[in-house]
């Protein structure tokens, strides 16, 4: 197979002054603007709109042919996966919104102390629970918010060890990052890749339960070893009831599994979720949707899900609009050109190829689902393609790259988020707080790293896109 079968012109459609590096020049725009806020501890979908607008600000006067140029850009904003992505988070926002306000958290909370769990057991509960919770929601920061301030002091007063206690709830919150349908690196990876959610869900089941698995070795082994207190108050209200809310998330995973769009499983999810939260009591149709007293206030959960998507989808349309650039004007041509002939000549190589591309971008920026967004459909989607791979590996190798070292990054926004809440819940009941540099150790990642890096080398799990051209493009690895 060679680049005329797949989604990238062998001619350049927008001529740029300074050839290859005048094409390029948008990304290296981007990506540098995008690793000095991160690095400045800026980093965020919103402080990155400037980075994507200077990028197409500059490409225009890189472009011989400005007008060629504006309808590379429209075509980039108005691509098909981008529309479903966009579609996706909207939804997948107010349903994490229903989640929290449906009493989850208090429901996890509950199930952790009435068990009567300490030390090293109610780590390994904290990290299960932060698993669950981030599949319900498909939000690592907003697991991270909702837990630490319960779980953290809870098990500190119950023997767990701080640090471990601190990073099982990390590694619980990249568990559901890297699995749940709802999220939003779940979303792009699979979009990008025009894959199946199904089938993505399905099959990367088995590389993140297999990390998930381990890490819990490994808590049972560090979890433990503190000092049990008298346990003081904790400012949430333990309610059963509020574990309820996950029957709507298994709504949106079965619905997935059997086939549904992704658009109509989250409809089904919301509405769930909206039913059980008022039958358990924590919802009120009022929270959901009122007429605001004053102009400018919420109108309630619906908005403020969607509110709190906003700045990701916009940062999205201008990712894909500089991606376009890259397509277009011939630069990812010549880059899979020099990949194929050098790095990646067997299916091996291929992706292990994706894998580090992948780490190499989300590295130095702030949030991971930007970094699918900019590798994806310029460079995973067709190496992948070149050797045949299934889309829903595609997408796998490269979540799973993006949701290990990413969460062990001092500067990346949940690493941030998580330690930030960490050390106000400690401060708040005068407990120990780890340092931020304790996040390199958490295990998930590593376990996923170790597990994504096994697969590409073993073949474990590897998917072909056409069965009857699989023999011969296995018959690669060995040349």
């Amino acid at each position: 197979m060679d680049n005329k079968n797949l989604n990238i012109p062998q001619k350049p459609v927008v001529e740029m002054f300074g050839g290859f590096l005048g094409g390029l020049l948008p990304l290296i725009i981007l990506v540098g603007i995008l690793i000095w806020l991160s690095v400045a501890g800026r980093g965020g979908t919103m402080p990155f709109w400037a980075a994507g607008w200077l990028a197409i600000v500059v490409g225009l006067f890189m472009a011989k042919n400005k007008s060629e140029y504006s309808k590379c850009i429209i075509r980039g904003l108005g691509d098909k996966n981008g529309s479903v992505i966009i579609a996706c988070w909207i939804l997948a926002g107010v349903f994490g919104k229903l989640m929290v306000a449906g009493g989850l958290v208090d429901g996890l909370l509950w199930f952790g102390i009435e068990a009567g769990t300490q030390g090293v057991i109610f780590t390994v509960i904290s990290f299960l629970s932060a698993m669950l919770f981030a599949l319900g929601t498909g939000t690592s920061t907003g697991t991270v918010i909702s837990l630490v301030p319960v779980l953290y002091p809870a098990g500190v007063f119950l023997g767990a060890d701080p640090t471990m206690l601190g990073l099982a709830i990390l590694s619980g919150a990249a568990f559901g990052d890297n699995l749940a349908p709802i999220s939003d690196t779940t979303i792009v990876s699979a979009y990008t890749q025009g894959a199946e959610m199904r089938d993505v869900v399905r099959s990367r089941f088995p590389l993140s339960i297999t990390a998930a698995f381990l890490t819990v070795v490994v808590l049972l082994i560090a979890g433990g070893g503190g000092e049990t207190k008298s346990l003081p108050e904790i400012q949430a209200q333990m309610d059963a009831a509020g574990l309820l809310m996950l029957i709507s998330f298994a709504v949106v995973v079965i619905s997935a599994l059997l086939g549904k769009h992704i658009i109509e499983s989250l409809v089904y999810g919301n509405l769930a979720a909206v039913i059980l939260g008022l039958i358990n009591g924590h919802l009120t149709l009022q929270k959901i949707f009122h007429i605001p007293t004053e102009s400018g206030q919420s109108t309630g959960l619906i908005q403020d899900g969607i509110s709190g998507v906003v700045g990701a989808i916009i940062f999205a349309l201008l990712v894909l609009a500089v991606t376009q650039v890259l397509v277009e004007s011939g630069v990812m041509n010549r880059v899979l050109n020099w990949a194929q002939k050098t790095i990646a000549r067997t299916v091996r190589q291929a992706e292990l190829t994706i894998i580090g591309i992948t780490i190499l971008f989300s590295i130095p920026i702030a949030a991971n689902a930007p970094a699918e967004l900019l590798v994806g459909p310029s460079i995973v989607k067709p190496l992948g393609e070149k050797f045949n791979l299934a889309s829903a590996r595609r997408a796998n190798l490269m979540d799973c790259a993006v949701c290990s070292l990413f969460f062990t990054m001092p500067w990346h926004i949940a690493v941030v988020v998580w330690y930030t809440t960490l050390t106000t819940a400690a401060d708040a009941y005068g407990i120990f707080a780890p340092s931020i540099t304790s996040a390199f150790y958490n295990p998930y990642s590593w376990m996923l790293l170790g597990v994504l890096l096994f697969s590409a080398i073993t073949g474990w799990n590897r998917k072909y896109a056409n069965n009857d051209l699989k023999a011969t493009t296995s018959l690669k690895e060995s040349v």
